[in-house]
């Protein structure tokens, strides 16, 4: 019969369910009740209860009395001592292990003090340690001489770190750690080696995350070590065995600023590796509290199948009355959670270790690794182990082991799109609501350590990235067809898993962001976020440096928190009335702050407050110290600058976020993550970074040329610039709709404003992202020349026929092919992490704002100064990176038209700025144009630019120095496109730039003082450039070799006396009278130039070895050649030959009389001969150079039939010297009629003028010339 209360006479709901056996989780106690449930009348809290707890069938008699918290406990403690008593052993049974006290207890495993090397600090307990000396080693406090152990290892960063194992006869020095003595063994997954005296290649490269396992078998004599879980290999066999006492110690070395955190046991491995122990002991209860949270599991699954077949339960309750699941839920789960409880108060040893182990286990089992969530049943239980004192302890593990899984997951492709760390976040984010655990998180001393935790997305290695993506595809490939397709899948289930744990760190940071702590005074949202991003970035703001301080947080943790706040302030909070704080959200909060347009405003304290945060961050002026004393801030500090977006644009070409044509970023709907270019993944990456215009390859990372970067740049220009010349005020156009006005007193300083969220972007980025976007960029880069390489070698194996040669370039193929695989999906990656299509809407908008903000700014100069370095930074680099981003963002004809055509007015009127103290920040403006005036689409908006009219020409002219000549160089080049002798091959002259050519001819004749200064340092220079390559050409003939950095030199080195030689010539094409004209200094430096290049060119060097330091690795001999630089050469000459001919110069010096006056007329006549047999087919289209060639002939012929006078006029003198004292004895011609004043030295006019270009100083006694004057012929 039913009785009344919670007794017999039913079946419970949740058994019901289990009877129809439709759980899909496999349990043996289901299966048993299934089989001997044959009456639904009897029994059915007995029958629940044995479930529960895993108990056989009717082992639990009838009931007679209500279930309470002490019968469940009793059960528990009944069935679950067993456990207790086994690991009790356990812990006490480890032979082979002997653990030596260090004053923190008989069985606490730590470093043995006396054993450290160096400086290694403990950062955060129990053992997150790292190196502050140069070197630091240390050892535990533990030794094994028998059995199978192992330790783990979880890096924070990924630099050179020796870990493993040693004996006590190993000796720990500032210069040598684990591994480099006998007995000493270690992996450094750094240089990819294993360490035992000498270094040897063994296991994977390491990233951050990384959890790496040392194991030691003493059965069998052998180390080896884990990469995640994965087996490295055994690496080290037979090593020495050890008695009692005198084993082998866990042991790591770390190089300064090296951080990672050691496990010996306290806590649960990531990775246990089977027969292998740990070498401190779990705690005795582990086994007993695992067993209680199974069944405490068992107990929510019950409910989740109630709600499963709901319809059943139903059906059952009419034919019988039973008892709910409901009734008997608490009882049971709260007798549960007391013996729970109970057992770890009795050891409290034990809380972090179940913390981070059996109840994080409990918990995602009850969440669920992936979406859809059980939030019911975790919130239930949450519910009910909050009512217990000690869970706050409990949780404050559980916590700290969800950001530690935070920085170790990796993504595994069958996961996708819940993979990484999306499972741990998601589950952070969901008990974090709460503002008990809120507030539990927020008084914890490791609060924005654990933060950053949450924030880490752990890096794939070259092995992660073949796991992730296993079928490799690029355009043109002779892979399989199909393996497309599979790239395409790949990439796009990644991009969303990446897209998945991104939504949870903005779910995190908006909590974050809402919390208001419970402390005086009353704090405002975003107070918490606030200080944290503060901190962040006060202990990375030595992140850019080349030595790296100690400190720094994970890479990854500042790209995720640049990624959240991109997107807060291009996407919107998504925070709904919580918005309410940020007072620019109140008038349109659906908009992003960077979208808004309209009035724009800036608070200028983030530039002038004296703050701790900001003091050490270099200004565009100088330190901010420095700043303080020679240009002190009055009232700016509490003063908000306001203008209207576009007001610094020209009114033609204005577009703004009001105006009808709407900016890139917003010109069309709202973009797609990845999907609408998942289609074709790869197609964009295969295609060379050059441009449409440009025969000249862009060879650099972002903005820098080859030639201009690394140490090649220091070997070529490596002078301080002299050009600061340019006038401080943009006198171009008057500022409209600018002003300042106070700031609002109303508003908090503890207040987050977007305006600071934006400032702190930009640092982020600076710190960051540029690494990553360079690296990027580097792969892609690399990936096009490894396709190059590819394919060439596939053509050679094509046209081969010698065995031995087809075999070489097979193998060579085969190692090009690996080296192509790698960039592709290296490639993939980076496209997937980095340019998602709203991260780069966002990069656009952000550039936008941030070039307005500068170009405003620039018009105050008490302002302008205290800018930091990095908003001009970050603003290059970005353009930079979305100019050349994979896929494209837009197409590159409305890339600057569209939104950026003031980033030509900034880079024009500020690459030569006197207010800009780093010349590195100029460079960097000049390369900017150096770059893009190599486009056509850019060139344009450069024509278009007004500024860029009335400054660029006479700019670039004053910045043509010692320090700046290559990209000036570069520029000009592209200017004077399609004047040139031979450049109609190209199609050059189809791009011609005609409005700056005009321009520049304009300014090299209307300031005279001007071009003659640019042209004697161009003269200098391309002299210089061409005695280093015949300096490098002669080096590699009498090595008879040809190294790698040597061919690449000369290659760079030609390619710029090329250029040179061609500004040259379009000088003589535009302005031919400042050769032909005057004195003839300008045209006799000009024909030496001319004659000096022929004789490098013609000698008689090595072809072979000419030829072979030009080419470059990929490309044919069919793409260089002399002719490069002999076609300017003749352009030259020819020029000079129509000029003097003309009617613009009257009497013009003598060109033939100049070149047959040259000492060395065999040079001369044999450099002529070159020219006109050169084969010049190849250089034109049709035959119209034969006219030229014929002029240059006839005109050849000329000269060499004066140097045939003079030599019979010189030999009718009977070859006598003249004696007269009025000769110059500097060039030996002309006749001395110059004195030095005061030395009174005397020389040539034409000799003292061109020596004073260059040097103030008399040529005889090194006097300091005052004056030159002209001498009349005293005889």
């Amino acid at each position: 019969m039913a009785e009344d209360g919670l007794r017999i006479g039913g079946l419970s709901s949740g058994l019901a369910v289990i009877l129809k056996g439709e759980d899909g989780r496999e349990n043996s106690s289901k299966t048993r009740l299934v089989s001997y449930c044959d009456d639904f009348c009897h029994q059915s809290v007995e029958r629940m209860i044995e479930y529960v707890f895993g108990l056989p069938h009717k082992s639990i008699g009838p009931l007679t009395s209500p279930i309470d918290s002490n019968f469940v406990r009793s059960i528990a403690k009944s069935e679950f001592s067993k456990f207790y008593e086994s690991s009790g052993s356990l812990v006490r049974n480890r032979d082979g292990l002997c653990i030596f006290d260090n004053g923190c207890g008989p069985l606490v495993i730590g470093l043995e003090d006396i054993s450290i090397c160096g400086d290694i600090r403990i950062i955060k307990s129990p053992l997150l340690v790292e190196s502050l000396a140069m070197f630091s080693s240390a050892r535990a406090n533990a030794c094994v001489w028998k059995g199978k152990w192992m330790y783990e290892v979880i890096l924070e960063t990924s630099g050179v770190q020796q870990l493993g194992w040693v004996t006590l006869s190993c000796p720990f020095t500032e210069h040598k750690g684990v591994g480099d003595a006998d007995d000493s063994y270690a992996f450094d997954g750094k240089r990819v080696k294993k360490w035992n005296n000498k270094a040897e290649e063994y296991g994977q490269s390491w990233v951050v995350g990384d959890v790496i396992g040392c194991c030691i078998d003493l059965d069998y004599d052998e180390i080896s070590f884990y990469r995640n879980g994965v087996s490295l290999g055994v690496a080290f066999h037979e090593i020495r065995k050890m008695g009692p006492g005198f084993g082998y110690y866990p042991a790591i070395s770390l190089s300064q600023g090296e951080r990672c955190e050691l496990n010996f046991g306290s806590r649960p491995f990531k990775y246990p590796i089977e027969g292998y122990f740990p070498i401190q002991a779990p705690p005795s209860v582990t086994s007993f509290a695992s067993q209680l949270l199974q069944c405490l599991s068992r107990l929510l699954d019950m409910q989740w199948k109630e709600q499963g077949d709901h319809a059943s339960v139903e059906k059952l309750r009419r034919l019988k009355r039973f008892v709910s699941f409901e009734e008997l839920f608490d009882p049971v789960f709260h007798g549960i959670c007391e013996e729970f409880f109970s057992i770890l108060e009795a050891d409290a040893g034990s809380l972090e270790y179940i913390g981070r182990g059996p109840f994080l286990s409990f918990m995602m089992e009850v969440f669920g690794a992936q979406a859809p969530h059980d939030y019911l049943s975790l919130d239930r239980a949450i519910n009910v182990f909050l009512e217990f004192e000690k869970s706050h302890l409990l949780f404050e593990h559980l916590i700290n082991a969800l950001s530690c899984g935070c920085k170790t997951a990796q993504f595994v492709l069958a996961e996708c799109p819940y993979s990484g760390s999306y499972s741990y976040l998601a589950l952070a984010c969901h008990i974090l609501r709460r503002e008990k655990l809120m507030m539990l998180w927020w008084n914890s001393s490791d609060f924005e350590f654990l933060f950053e935790g949450f924030l880490s997305l752990k890096s794939p290695n070259k092995e992660d990235l073949e796991c992730m993506m296993p079928s490799v595809w690029w355009p043109g490939s002779s892979e399989d067809v199909s393996y497309e397709s599979g790239m395409i899948l790949t990439t796009t289930a990644l991009s969303k898993a990446i897209s998945k744990i991104e939504e949870k760190h903005r779910d995190l940071c908006r909590l974050v962001i809402q919390f208001i702590p419970p402390i005086a005074p009353p704090q405002l949202p975003g107070s918490v976020f606030r200080k944290f991003l503060q901190n962040l970035l006060l202990k990375n703001r030595g992140a850019d440096r080349n030595v790296l301080p100690p400190g720094l947080s994970s890479n990854s943790v500042l790209v995720s928190l640049y990624t959240v706040i991109l997107h807060f302030l291009s996407e919107g909070f998504g925070m709904g009335d919580i918005c309410g704080w940020l007072k620019s959200c109140e008038t349109n909060p659906d908009v992003g702050f960077l979208h808004r347009g309209g009035q724009q405003s800036f608070p200028m304290y983030l530039f002038l407050k004296n703050d701790p945060h900001r003091t050490g961050i270099s200004r565009l002026g100088g330190s901010f110290n420095h700043l303080l004393k020679s240009n002190p801030a009055k009232n700016e500090e509490a003063e908000v600058i306001r203008w209207e977006e576009g007001c610094m644009d020209d009114k033609e070409t204005r577009v703004t976020h009001l105006t009808r044509q709407k900016p890139c970023c917003c010109s069309s709907s709202r973009y797609d993550d990845f999907t609408r270019i998942s289609k074709d993944p790869i197609i964009y990456t295969a295609k060379s970074s050059t441009g449409h215009c440009n025969h000249i390859p862009e060879r650099s990372a972002h903005v820098a040329t080859e030639c201009s970067a690394g140490t090649l740049n220091d070997e070529i220009a490596n002078k301080p610039s002299s050009s600061d010349q340019s006038e401080s005020e943009l006198d171009y156009r008057p500022v409209q709709h600018v002003m300042i006005v106070p700031r609002e007193c109303n508003v908090s300083s503890a207040t987050l404003t977007e305006e600071e969220l934006l400032d702190a972007l930009l640092l982020l980025y600076h710190i960051g992202l540029a690494p990553n976007f360079k690296q990027a960029s580097n792969y892609m880069s690399h990936q096009s020349h490894s396709i190059s390489v590819l394919e060439e070698t596939d053509k050679q194996i094509r046209e081969g026929t010698c065995t031995e040669q087809l075999k070489r370039l097979k193998e060579a193929r085969n190692l090009y092919r690996e080296e192509v695989i790698d960039c592709v999906r290296h490639c993939a990656w980076y496209r997937i992490s980095l340019f998602a299509r709203w991260k780069q809407r966002g990069m656009y908008a952000t550039c936008m704002w941030i070039v307005q903000l500068l170009l405003v700014l620039s018009r105050v100069d008490s302002v302008f100064v205290y800018i930091p370095e990095f908003y001009l930074e970050v603003l290059v680099d970005c353009f930079h990176v979305l100019r050349k981003s994979d896929p494209p963002f837009v197409p590159p004809a409305v890339f600057v038209k569209q939104g950026l055509a003031s980033f030509v007015t900034f880079v024009v009127a500020h690459f030569n700025d006197p207010r800009i103290s780093s010349a590195d920040l100029k460079d960097l403006l000049l390369q900017s144009i150096s770059v893009m005036v190599q486009y056509r689409e850019y060139l344009t908006a450069f024509e278009s630019n007004e500024t860029a009219i009335l400054r660029l020409p006479k700019a670039l002219l004053s910045a043509f120095d010692q320090r700046s000549w290559i990209p000036v160089t570069n520029i000009l080049l592209r200017l004077c496109r399609g004047s040139g002798f031979g450049s109609s091959k190209h199609g050059e002259s189809s791009s011609s730039p005609e409005v700056f050519q005009r321009l520049l001819r304009e300014a090299c004749i209307n300031d005279k003082d001007l071009f003659s200064a640019f042209l004697n340092r161009l003269f200098n220079t391309l002299s210089w450039t061409m005695t280093e390559f015949s300096v490098s050409i002669r080096e590699m003939q009498e090595k008879f070799q040809v190294l790698e950095f040597q061919q690449r030199k000369c290659s760079v080195i030609f390619d710029l006396s090329c250029n040179l030689t061609r500004v040259l010539e379009f000088c003589t094409h535009e302005i031919p009278q400042a050769f032909l004209l005057g004195t003839d200094t300008n045209l006799r430096r000009l024909t030496e130039l001319i004659v000096f290049i022929l004789n490098h060119v013609t000698s008689a060097v090595d072809a072979e070895i000419f030829d072979l330091s030009l080419r470059r690795h990929g490309h044919s001999l069919e793409k260089v050649n002399r002719g490069m630089i002999l076609a300017p050469l003749v352009g030259i000459i020819l020029n000079l030959l129509d000029a003097s001919s003309g009617a613009e110069c009257r009497e013009p010096n003598d060109v033939v009389g100049v070149f047959a006056s040259m000492d060395c007329p065999k040079t001369v006549h044999c450099g002529f001969q070159y020219l006109l047999n050169y084969n010049w087919a190849g250089s034109f289209r049709g035959d119209a150079y034969l006219g030229k060639l014929g002029q240059l002939e006839k005109f050849a012929s000329i000269v060499t039939s004066r140097n045939e006078s003079q030599v019979i006029d010189e030999m009718g003198y009977g070859g006598e010297i003249d004696g007269d004292d009025s000769t110059c004895c500097i060039c030996y011609s002309g006749e001395a009629d110059s004195q030095f004043v005061p030395c009174s030295h005397r020389s040539c006019h034409g000799c003292i003028t061109r020596h004073l270009l260059n040097c103030q100083r008399c040529f005889f006694c090194n006097a300091t010339v005052v004056e030159v004057v002209r001498i009349s012929n005293e005889l």
